[in-house]
């Protein structure tokens, strides 16, 4: 069996969790990140009969029984991910219709997943519906989102429009546009509930006040995701108290649509 620190999918999450914190995204202990995994790639590097402990979740998601996920440790700090991936990782199977976890691999000082898990699987398995090439949720507190969520209507059609005009990129990147919860107490089933909902419609999902989820083919992709958003709110947060004298019009986002081969959220453009 392969050494599990040589695999790609940890190798990929080290240099993903590691980024991220040097963005200024994951604070402390803020953030967090799950992929799921198939039995055939977790296999070359895990005895998948060799059960570490079980791990209650404290929810059910009958749609993930039986899937692996790699995930970032609760309390765990991104920039120690890179120095100590068997502490502040784990892998997981998802058994008893979600309500509990075998830990396969990682968590070695006792430790268990994200308490943002319940918002994880379900958000997981509302993209899956969706499309099932989404592998990937990811949460973490951009400086400007969040700064956004402050200041700017949360009104989802709204917010998408703003960041839509800031870049040239973002309609082509999350033509879907942006979706946005009202604060909620974090770390519940009710806020994983309610992000689920939103994931059915796009992959990017705000927690006003908080932080944002992103989902993705990969850890590449949904990266890329957060990372365009996080730079249109960048761009607003710099003009917004000016007079705003030129824009991206909506006629010039078709121009986009066209040429991107992308289709905007059907009503967000005029």
């Amino acid at each position: 069996m392969k050494d599990i620190l040589t695999a790609p999918f940890l190798t990929e999450m080290i240099r993903t969790t590691t980024n991220m914190y040097n963005h200024g995204w994951d604070e402390r202990n803020g953030g967090n990140i799950s992929l799921l995994l198939t039995e055939n790639e977790v296999s070359e590097y895990c005895d998948v009969n060799k059960v570490l402990r079980v791990i209650p979740t404290g929810f059910k998601t009958p749609e993930l029984d039986g899937k692996y996920f790699l995930v970032t440790g609760t309390g765990k700090y991104f920039k120690n991910v890179q120095y100590n991936p068997d502490i502040n990782l784990g892998l997981v199977k998802i058994i008893d219709e979600g309500e509990n976890a075998e830990l396969l691999w990682g968590f070695s000082d006792g430790g268990k997943f994200t308490s943002e898990f319940p918002t994880h699987m379900m958000s997981h398995a509302a993209r899956l519906a969706v499309n099932p090439d989404n592998k990937v949720i990811m949460h973490c507190h951009p400086n400007n989102i969040l700064a956004m969520t402050y200041v700017h209507s949360l009104d989802e059609k709204e917010f998408t429009r703003t960041l839509w005009q800031m870049c040239t990129e973002c309609i082509i990147v999350f033509p879907d546009g942006v979706n946005v919860l009202k604060w909620m107490l974090c770390g519940t089933n009710e806020i994983g509930i309610a992000t689920a909902e939103k994931m059915k419609t796009a992959r990017l999902v705000v927690w006003a006040q908080h932080g944002l989820y992103g989902a993705g083919a990969d850890l590449d992709e949904a990266f890329g995701l957060i990372e365009t958003a996080e730079k249109a709110a960048e761009i607003y947060m710099k003009i917004a108290h000016l007079p705003l004298i030129n824009t991206i019009t909506d006629e010039q986002m078709h121009l986009l649509e066209v040429r991107f081969n992308v289709k905007a959220r059907e009503g967000y453009l005029k």
